[in-house]
């Protein structure tokens, strides 16, 4: 296999709570003004990336993965998930509040779905003043069956929310019901899987007039409660790495590149991702370099053993699966 950082042209998708920032502040090309996530790097059906550059230009992740299988994404991904590529890359513009909703865990989704589950996590890019996120319950003792009651005058005593600001990152494990505010930029890393229980929707309607669907009783099963509230504790200093998340679907750091540096991944049995969250990084395997601007992601082959990147304002969201 050609070794190179590969780029993905971006799935852009319309929401109801989508803006521009996506288009406006992350430079992804569109027209619409209602653009809530940019799919980086997809294997969810109907929605699988096309490779951008360089020498697998055309193909998409599902052929790269059929071809060079091990090579590609590591000999214990292969084994653990075959054809499938495991996790789903996005940024995020909520221009209002997404739903309340929930994931369920890969037990739930694999009998009611025949799919993976979805943990996530969230690094936050950008927020207008005041913005926050739903995050848990504000009570850890209250029933998920509150779920199936809930209106605009209790929602504010049912929901936990954190004010967010930029550099925060959030584990959101399967099962804690969350929401993304308005005015959030956000990069989100995830298992592959498009799975969404809906909880509440701040009762508005799409342009039909339409509320949308509800799905509490799915919900409520797969609703958790939690300990913690899942924000990162991580120090952050110029040309080191911090981590962010490290659980068993994906590790998760952050880089702050302020110069010419080399990262060794001889040793590591998996693909790597690098999503620029800040500035611009140039990234070089062998003799191939690839300019990563801010909003833009890259996938590393398996087999890839040393990376130069290098940068003097650049910020790197570092992804990768640990056997």
């Amino acid at each position: 296999m050609k070794v190179y950082p590969i780029k993905f042209n971006p799935i852009l998708k319309d929401k109801i709570w989508g803006g521009n920032k996506l288009n406006n502040v992350l430079g992804k090309e569109t027209n619409k003004n209602n653009v809530g996530e940019s799919w980086e790097l997809s294997d969810v059906n109907d929605n699988i990336s096309v490779v951008s550059n360089g020498s697998y230009i055309g193909n998409n992740l599902k052929e790269l993965i059929s071809t060079h299988k091990a090579d590609l994404v590591g000999v214990e991904n292969f084994r653990n998930f075959g054809y499938n590529f495991p996790l789903l890359i996005k940024f995020l513009d909520a221009k209002t509040d997404l739903s309340v909703q929930v994931h369920p865990d890969n037990t739930m989704a694999k009998k009611h779905h025949n799919s993976f589950g979805k943990t996530e996590m969230w690094y936050i890019m950008d927020s207008d003043d005041g913005a926050d996120i739903v995050l848990g319950l504000k009570d850890k003792k209250t029933n998920p069956e509150v779920l199936h009651n809930i209106t605009s005058q209790n929602v504010n005593t049912i929901f936990n929310r954190e004010k967010v600001k930029k550099g925060d990152s959030f584990f959101i494990p399967a099962g804690k019901i969350h929401a993304i505010g308005a005015g959030v930029l956000a990069a989100e890393i995830q298992q592959t899987s498009d799975i969404t229980y809906r909880v509440y929707d701040w009762d508005r309607t799409d342009d039909t007039g339409q509320k949308r669907e509800l799905h509490t009783h799915f919900a409520e099963q797969a609703t958790k409660k939690f300990d913690f509230n899942g924000k990162s504790d991580y120090t952050l200093k110029p040309n080191e790495r911090a981590n962010l998340v490290d659980c068993e679907y994906f590790t998760t750091n952050i880089l702050d590149v302020h110069t010419n540096q080399t990262k060794d991944y001889s040793d590591l049995d998996s693909f790597v991702i690098y999503m620029c969250v800040e500035g611009t990084v140039d990234i070089t395997t062998s003799k191939h370099t690839e300019t990563l601007k801010m909003g833009e992601t890259i996938l590393l082959p398996a087999i890839t053993k040393e990376v130069s990147i290098n940068s003097d304002n650049g910020k790197l969201l570092e992804v990768y699966i640990e056997g």
